[in-house]
């Protein structure tokens, strides 16, 4: 009797502890350095609050849309999807908190940061990790600069040459002026290449005027400057928030050239309390356009007008093609989820150079060894308070 007792409470014992064990098992979504569940955990981070909240607002809203039709569609290879963003605030130290919490989450694949600066910091710790990174816009070339990174948008050298080939190749204007932040590796990087592209072009450059972070507010002596020197077109490697003061004041001294800008200036029409008429006829390189009129893109667009109510911009476009590229190079490398984030990582970016994509940010797309996409820029011209395709 004694014996069946003792039988019975190790029995009760040894149930328990197995119910325990099952219910820790639950509670994480990793496990073998894969994930518990049969899914693909992605992970991204960018601004959704501050002075950049546009951009990585429509970069979580664009990957949204892609990963709820990829789940809807079968998801990849059959497996589901599970997608978490993160609020960076555009700030390298709390970009690299959210990629701590994402990987505490179970992330097995970044597409992220959204902006340069997290997304170099973010890249020392995916280097650290093996994890795989992809970003939508972070165009600086530091991101880039180790092998397990790739870039959906160009790379700030790129668009520096492209605008210089554009304004050239279109004749838009034979005197060019330029207001760059010498303090911002964004700006500064377009603006250089945008430079040495300006040597083998049919224009000059009379007037090279910089600011700084410290110094954004107030941009008169910079517009008078350009100007001055008969400036037909002024060059903005800038983001839309400097863009907005310079529009104004320019205004305001009765300075009216051609203003043409990189991908910083998407964004500017969402401005509060901006006075969009003075965007007409602003010109900026982008590789998307919300009116083309192909059934990719309208697809989209109105995808995104009925759940966020708004027209998405480039940045939007950039993360739902950085989640497609993500699936063609998962479904090309064979990988699956009960792989480790160093193990995924190993087989996509040896993919990454052998597929095509494509998108809504460019047809054809490919990536070379170091990083960068490769793909075609468009011009677009703000009329009628929308962005239109420039012929």
């Amino acid at each position: 009797m004694k014996i069946k007792k003792v039988l019975g409470l190790i029995l009760t014992v040894s149930l328990a502890a197995a119910g325990l064990a099952a219910c820790g098992t639950q509670e994480s979504p990793v496990s073998k350095g894969g994930t518990a569940e049969d899914k693909f955990y992605i992970g991204a981070m960018g601004p959704l609050t501050g002075s950049n909240a546009v951009y990585g607002q429509h970069v979580k809203y664009g990957a949204e849309i892609a990963v709820k039709e990829i789940n809807a569609a079968g998801g990849i290879n059959g497996r589901q999807v599970e997608f978490k963003y993160e609020d960076d605030e555009h700030d390298p130290e709390k970009a690299v908190n959210a990629y701590n919490n994402l990987k505490d989450w179970g992330m097995q694949i970044l597409m992220g940061a959204v902006t340069s600066g997290p997304s170099i910091a973010v890249a020392e710790e995916t280097k650290n990790d093996g994890m795989f990174q992809i970003t939508p816009s972070g165009s600086s070339p530091d991101v880039i600069q180790y092998d397990n990174a790739f870039q959906v948008c160009f790379a700030d050298p790129n668009q520096g040459a492209a605008s210089a080939k554009y304004i050239s190749n279109q004749n838009l204007a034979s005197k060019v002026a330029v207001i760059y932040d010498s303090s911002d590796v964004y700006s500064s990087g377009i603006y250089e290449k945008f430079v040495e592209g300006a040597k083998n072009s049919n224009f000059e450059i009379v007037a090279a005027e910089a600011f700084t972070s410290d110094s954004k507010s107030d941009f008169s002596v910079q517009l008078q400057k350009a100007k001055d020197s008969g400036a037909e077109l002024v060059y903005l490697p800038i983001y839309y928030q400097e863009a907005t003061l310079i529009l104004t004041q320019a205004n305001d001294m009765g300075f009216a050239p051609i203003f043409f800008g990189c991908d910083g200036l998407d964004g500017i029409l969402g401005v509060e309390n901006f006075d969009k008429a003075l965007a007409e006829g602003v010109m900026l390189l982008t590789p998307f356009a919300a009116d083309a009129p192909d059934e990719m893109t309208q697809s989209f667009v109105n995808q995104f007008k009925e759940s966020y109510g708004d027209i998405p911009n480039q940045f939007g476009a950039d993360a739902y093609d950085a989640i497609y590229i993500i699936k063609a190079a998962i479904e090309d490398a064979d990988a699956t989820p009960d792989m480790s984030p160093s193990e995924i990582c190993d087989v996509l970016k040896s993919t990454m150079t052998k597929i095509t994509y494509d998108g809504l940010t460019g047809a054809g797309m490919t990536w070379a060894a170091t990083g960068e996409v490769n793909k075609e820029p468009r011009a677009v011209i703000i009329e009628n308070g929308s962005y239109q395709l420039f012929e």
